[in-house]
């Protein structure tokens, strides 16, 4: 947990290319790298949820629903989709490349590099809840709204190479009661017993990470 390597880069376009649900299992292990004037944080990400619009009624683009919130969504993939939900700003990866609005959401990170900065953002010393969450984690990465659509190839905001974990769990997205049918995908990952993962860790069945 030291000084952030000279030696980490950007992964490619083409890794984001990948279909939805193959990305948010691709991205486990993944780091999430933000540089900012005040210094650069990193974490792994270690949960993720899929959100494959316009036929899911948990994604905000459902129905092809094309407003100043989602327009990025109907971009190419691997761009920052950031929204407000209450007062915290969530991190979402497009993907499913252009007019096919799909998304995945970062929900937790381990964090990595820059950890102290990440405890005067949050203002707590517990690491263990710095980024396990959705709104902890950009807040503790200095991620906000105004990264919405930027490149995630290219600083200030990217994803690098990480990890490969040994097990991924699959269950239910967190959150979306009122998405009918929806609410029952089995489209959320996280890196098995991982302890930054939230609080819901309960899950249907595991995966190998080498059967994909």
């Amino acid at each position: 947990m030291g000084e952030f390597p000279n030696e980490i880069f950007p992964l490619p376009k083409e890794f984001f290319e990948q279909p939805t649900l193959e990305l948010a299992k691709a991205l486990l292990g993944c780091l999430l790298v933000k540089n900012t004037n005040q210094g650069m944080a990193a974490g792994f990400i270690v949960e993720t949820e899929a959100y494959i619009g316009p036929g899911d009624r948990a994604a905000h683009s459902f129905n092809n629903k094309r407003t100043a919130r989602t327009e990025v969504m109907f971009h190419r993939s691997g761009i920052a989709y950031t929204y407000l939900m209450h007062t915290h700003c969530l991190f979402n990866i497009v993907s499913g490349s252009e007019e096919k609005p799909e998304a995945v959401l970062v929900r937790a990170i381990e964090p990595r590099y820059g950890i102290e900065l990440m405890k005067i953002r949050r203002g707590i010393e517990d690491l263990k809840n710095l980024t396990n969450g959705p709104g902890k984690l950009t807040k503790s990465l200095g991620i906000t709204m105004d990264d919405y659509g930027s490149s995630l190839t290219l600083p200030p905001l990217y994803i690098a190479k990480g990890y490969c974990p040994e097990s991924i769990s699959v269950g239910k997205r967190i959150g979306i009661d009122n998405s009918g049918e929806a609410k029952d995908y089995p489209w959320r990952f996280w890196v098995t017993d991982n302890r930054f993962v939230s609080r819901h860790q309960k899950f249907e069945y595991k995966i190998n990470p080498s059967s994909f």
